[in-house]
């Protein structure tokens, strides 16, 4: 079979045109970058905003493995196949990360026949959506510092200066770093650091703003350092809000891209989920729902994370709510939850599959504890066996929820039909969205409930510093504030190497971070990095262009 990127290279795609005109738009509803890229002019929400919305689904996962499940392959082919079945469907993705790309996870623009084009701009800079957020971010952080060096009349406490700075790439060399060396004429010397764009509080902000004058009135909120007599200083402080916002005019419009089968998508934002919110922009999915009668979108990794910061704070925030939500699973990722080691997994092993599946009923169960209809969708392998499929339908039917088969890897759109056939019956079942965590209950509260209602955690354990942090966060009046816990993405637990359903553990939090602009406080656990690294065999050795502009090794 052909690579990512040859299939999308060989692809005969139509100009964006066509795909706009498949959810009512012409092209004074937009502004191109290219043929096959635009983005959609904030003049067409005030025409649709009064349409009634389409049913959303949301698609998630299982624990990630190295086996891969194929989230956003799903959700692209899925799209395709409501496409097939004569359905009026948007897609709604995150725009990928550069770190990634480069690095070992790939990019975020599916694979086989269910990919969204042009992969490769989609994959790289696309329409500069992620570097107007990583200027924005730096210049606030660069105003700050010239604010120290102009004699500091905020009188900051240079040691709690909280705003790092940012680059879109996994560089770990820059995690730790001191800044103003030099002399006297090269700034105050302090401890800072880098992380990567997606942990940005400024792409929360774009992700979770409702419109420019929320993003404007969210960007003046953020908390950049504080006082030697511990009061908070924001960006209105500096008065450099107004700044921010301008960068950012045109990265708060949604993109329109298109998949392999001219499926209208639209891909704006891009936070991780492990370490941010992990959803795509309320702005693209509001648009997808007054411009569509279905819409699928994603949220990252497993639901434990995604979907949990889905529904707990994009759902929370914006007053969305799922039809539906989508499992995604592999015998071969459940397999490796059962304790197999990656190289064997192409051999047939039913009792792996079985012991895998605790994951998999951890998060059925989840996703039934928010009243909410849930369809297991399992990617094709050609090593699956009858009996492996089975043992995954038999647990799907004894959780009372839908089991399809999904082929979009290979056949595109028709190799989801059946799924989202059974995604449609679904829309007839009751709900009754229930959130984790009231806005009332305390941030400790809200962080137990999380551990012990998703994660299956005992309790939680707070380092001194995060005992400190979280007396702190109640006394500046942050206390009623949702959560977004930073954690492994590989894990139920905050243990990387704990797969399958672990049991008998508890999470420790080391660190609390209130992002007001975002509008939520987070926690960060285990081990987890806001600048990642590379591989020792990164993903970059492998990437080329020749001279006449033909990309290889990209997926």
């Amino acid at each position: 079979m052909l690579s990512d990127v040859e299939i999308a290279q060989s692809a005969q795609i139509d100009k964006i045109t066509v795909a706009a005109n498949k959810l009512g738009l012409t092209e004074d509803d937009l502004e191109f970058y290219g043929k096959f890229k635009a983005k959609i002019s904030p003049d067409v929400w005030h025409r649709v905003k009064d349409n009634p919305d389409g049913k959303l689904i949301l698609v998630t996962a299982i624990t990630p493995t190295p086996a891969g499940e194929g989230k956003t392959t799903t959700s692209i082919g899925l799209a395709d196949a409501f496409a097939h079945l004569g359905r009026k469907i948007c897609v709604a993705l995150r725009e990928p990360s550069l770190g990634p790309c480069f690095g070992i996870k790939g990019g975020a623009a599916g694979g086989g026949y269910a990919q969204v084009v042009p992969m490769e701009d989609i994959n790289l800079h696309f329409t500069g959506d992620f570097h107007a957020i990583t200027t924005a971010h730096n210049l606030l952080a660069a105003v700050l510092d010239n604010h120290l060096q102009q004699g500091n009349e905020l009188k900051i406490d240079v040691r709690r200066v909280v705003w790092k700075r940012v680059l879109d790439l996994n560089d770990r060399a820059l995690r730790n770093v001191i800044v103003g060396l030099g002399g006297k004429a090269n700034g105050v010397p302090r401890e800072t650091g880098f992380d990567i764009t997606v942990a940005s509080e400024m792409m929360a902000i774009l992700c979770l703003a409702k419109d420019f004058a929320d993003l404007k009135e969210r960007l003046g909120k953020i908390i950049v350092a504080y006082t030697v007599d511990g009061s908070i200083v924001t960006a209105n402080d500096l008065n450099v809000t107004g700044s921010l916002a301008l960068l950012l005019k045109d990265a708060i419009k949604p993109n329109l891209v298109q998949t392999l089968e001219g499926t209208p998508a639209l891909i704006h934002g891009g936070p991780f989920a492990n370490i941010a919110h992990g959803c795509n922009s309320v702005t693209a999915t509001r648009y997808a729902l007054k411009l569509a009668d279905i819409v699928v979108t994603e949220a990252g990794f497993g639901a434990d994370l995604g979907a949990e910061k889905f529904l707990d704070i994009k759902c929370r925030m914006s007053g969305l709510q799922p039809d539906a939500v989508v499992i995604v699973a592999t015998i071969r990722a459940l397999k490796m939850h059962g304790g197999v080691d990656k190289k064997n997994l192409a051999e047939p092993n039913v009792a792996a599959v079985e012991c895998g599946l605790e994951n998999l009923e951890k998060h059925i169960e989840n996703i039934q504890g928010f009243g909410l209809p849930a369809i297991v969708a399992l990617n094709d392998f050609p090593t699956d066996t009858p009996e492996e499929i089975s043992a995954v339908e038999k647990i799907c039917a004894a959780k009372g929820v839908r089991f399809a088969r999904s082929k979009v890897f290979a056949d595109g759109g028709a190799g989801g039909i059946e799924l989202a056939k059974a995604v449609e019956d679904s829309f007839n079942d009751a709900k009754n969205f229930t959130l984790t965590y009231s806005d009332d209950e305390t941030i400790a509260e809200k962080i137990s409930a999380v551990a012990k209602k998703i994660y299956g955690a005992d309790g939680v354990d707070f380092t001194s510093a995060a005992k400190k942090q979280l007396e702190e966060i109640e006394r500046l009046g942050f206390g009623k504030l949702p959560i977004c816990i930073a954690k492994t993405q590989y894990s139920l637990s905050d243990d990387a190497a704990k797969l399958g359903r672990p049991k008998n553990f508890n999470v420790t939090v080391r660190e609390l971070k209130i992002s007001a602009g975002a509008g939520f406080i987070v926690v960060l656990s285990g081990a987890i990095l806001t600048m990642p690294g590379l591989p020792k065999r990164p993903a970059a050795e492998k990437i080329d262009i020749t001279a006449d502009g033909v990309i290889s090794g990209l997926f």
